[in-house]
């Protein structure tokens, strides 16, 4: 299935380096995955994504079983056949979705009862029937079926959701079948300190291949979700991998970092490069604003991606503004391309053992910045794209 080892940790706290072997790559973690749910990161091409160095993406189950079916991508051979896409794949198994998406929602101790947020059509969802949709798409790490709950709310309703959600993580371990595809249980908790710790307790418990911290990023501040990020890592295995959902901002991918974080995935890369975001060494760079319509530097003179290697800021302007595709695509390959690069900067300063040092400097350079002002980004607002 999968293979995980440490390879280092950071004397002053809990980052770790590590690699994850999966049946079709080898990642170097810390690693984020750009976000394909509906099977292709939106604009950009499988080998456009191994060029910058991606080996693990995302794909979802909920959008994928409804579009085109997760039975015509298994008559394909899989998504990496019917994809193209020949590195690593976890499926999100759909329970954030369910519950985001989907209208009239109706959840039992069997599962969920939805309405399809494409064409309104009836579904039934449960623990069995998404490890079996995960099956057929054929990724190389599978999620459990899981409740999220919208924050704030009150004890009582986290409560009942981490129980349930533990409950559905095992009938998920008892449905799988597959031997060559990981199994990966989610936390959930809420806000409250004390039930992540028992909720992820109980999932070691059963033991799973990895651990996933769910049901952040819904409407928290940072600072909540970095203390539920804490109160939840020193209860997983050291030898597991550990996931961070739908967490993304590059501060995200930092401070997750410092805090024993694995993996993570976020559409911010592609999301905001089609709204013309751009992340930047300089900071953000709005392309659409009217100082880029004569500027003939590239998006970010220190980026060495291709394109700021070949393109003008007051280029990639004219294409947003008569909303031409390719700028669309050129503003999401660079994005990925920061993305990619923040990575291996938190992976090389760890094995430098000078990740505290990069980590103090990311921080410092961004309040320096100031126009570099943080979005809080809710997973609510992910579109279709998670």
């Amino acid at each position: 299935m999968i293979r995980f080892t440490v390879r280092h940790t950071d004397w002053r706290g809990a980052a770790r380096l590590g690699s994850l072997w999966t049946p079709h790559a080898e990642i170097e973690t810390p690693a984020f995955m750009p976000v394909g749910s509906l099977g292709a990161v939106k604009g950009i091409d499988p080998d456009d994504l191994q060029r910058m160095g991606y080996g693990l993406i995302l794909n979802n189950a909920y959008h994928l079983s409804l579009r085109p079916g997760h039975d015509v991508v298994a008559a394909h051979g899989g998504l990496h056949r019917f994809t193209g896409w020949s590195g690593g794949i976890l499926t999100d198994s759909g329970g954030f979705q369910v519950f985001s998406l989907a209208k009239l929602c109706l959840v039992t101790e069997d599962g969920v009862t939805f309405q399809s947020h494409v064409d309104g059509s009836s579904h039934v969802m449960t623990p069995e029937r998404a490890i079996q949709i995960q099956e057929a798409l054929g990724g190389d790490i599978i999620m459990a079926f899981d409740e999220c709950v919208a924050l704030p709310a009150a004890r009582e309703r986290l409560e009942a959701a981490l129980a349930r959600t533990n409950r559905w993580a095992a009938r998920c371990l008892a449905a799988k079948r597959r031997a060559d595809q990981a199994l990966f249980g989610i936390v959930q908790g809420g806000h409250d300190p004390e039930l992540r710790a028992a909720g992820a307790r109980e999932l070691v418990r059963m033991g799973f291949d990895g651990y996933a911290i769910g049901g952040l990023s819904v409407g928290e501040a940072k600072p909540v979700m970095y203390a539920m990020v804490s109160a939840t890592v020193p209860h997983l295995p050291p030898d597991r991998p550990r996931y961070l959902m739908g967490v993304g901002m590059p501060e995200d991918l930092v401070e997750g970092a410092a805090r024993g974080v694995d993996l993570f995935d976020c559409v911010v890369p592609s999301r905001h490069g089609r709204t013309g975001w751009l992340f930047t060494s300089t900071g953000r760079v709005v392309i659409k604003q009217a100082q880029y319509a004569r500027d003939d530097a590239p998006i970010d003179p220190s980026c060495g991606c291709p394109v700021c290697r070949r393109y003008s800021r007051a280029y990639l302007h004219h294409l947003f503004n008569v909303k031409e595709m390719l700028g669309v695509r050129l503003n999401t390959l660079h994005n990925l391309y920061y993305f990619a690069e923040l990575m291996r900067g938190i992976r090389s300063s760890l094995a430098a053992g000078t990740f505290d040092a990069f980590r103090t400097a990311f921080h410092q350079r961004r309040a320096a910045l100031g126009n570099d002002r943080d979005l809080h980004v809710t997973s609510a607002c992910e579109e279709v794209e998670r």
